[in-house]
């Protein structure tokens, strides 16, 4: 079964963007768009709202054609162009580059995606990422906290009388004091573990049945 990956920058006051939606401050250097490269490239696809494909549409298509473009950058571009990417909204007509459009997101929808075959499905946005969590579509969360204090601005988690345990899988500093935090539920951890007792009580080698599961190939307001 493929994940749900919420991946997005935050700064320590919890913010995505300033009250201007600014993202100035984000912090992304070599090492850190590396890192990015590295993990989105596994993926099989990335899901996103309208104006978060937009935005990405409008720069990373022709980023590598650019003489001044890093590394880093340039390969983002290939990434990003070959990747199939599914956007949900109910006004945007045409989109390209592998992209689908899907009007409304349908629960029984999102647990088929999950079903396929493929890397985990990286989801972008605030907003299109608020009415996953909403839905409890969530798997993993991977938020990156920048060293800034903003104030004011748009927050990335939406108030909520739910309470949801998470367990910290994966932390991780680079180099310009941008930290990594990885979460997933409690209860998709435990389960995970308990899986793994089983199959080692009964002789079986859980890495290898893991490995067929999580197989690399696949198929991203």
């Amino acid at each position: 079964m493929r994940k749900i990956v919420l991946m997005m920058s935050v700064s320590l006051d919890g913010y995505i963007e300033g009250p201007n939606r600014e993202i100035d401050w984000h912090l992304v250097d070599d090492e850190v768009h590396q890192h990015f490269n590295d993990t989105l490239r596994e993926m099989g696809a990335f899901l996103s709202g309208r104006v978060t494909y937009q935005l990405m549409a409008d720069f990373w298509p022709t980023a590598d054609a650019d003489p001044a473009s890093t590394g880093p950058v340039a390969d983002f571009a290939r990434i990003w162009r070959n990747m199939p990417k599914i956007v949900f909204s109910r006004t945007l007509e045409h989109a390209g580059w592998h992209t689908t459009i899907v009007r409304d997101l349908v629960v029984e929808d999102i647990h088929a995606l999950k079903a396929q075959e493929g890397g985990d499905l990286a989801l972008g946005g605030a907003d299109l990422a608020a009415e996953f969590m909403r839905h409890d579509l969530v798997d993993e969360y991977r938020v990156y906290v920048h060293p800034v204090l903003l104030g004011r601005g748009k927050r990335l988690f939406p108030e909520t009388d739910t309470l949801t345990p998470l367990r910290l899988t994966e932390s991780r500093t680079f180099g310009n004091g941008v930290a990594l935090l990885r979460y997933e539920h409690a209860e998709s951890t435990a389960a995970a573990a308990e899986t793994a007792e089983t199959a080692g009580a009964a002789g079986t080698d859980p890495a290898e049945g893991t490995a067929r599961t999580d197989s690399p190939n696949g198929t991203g307001s």
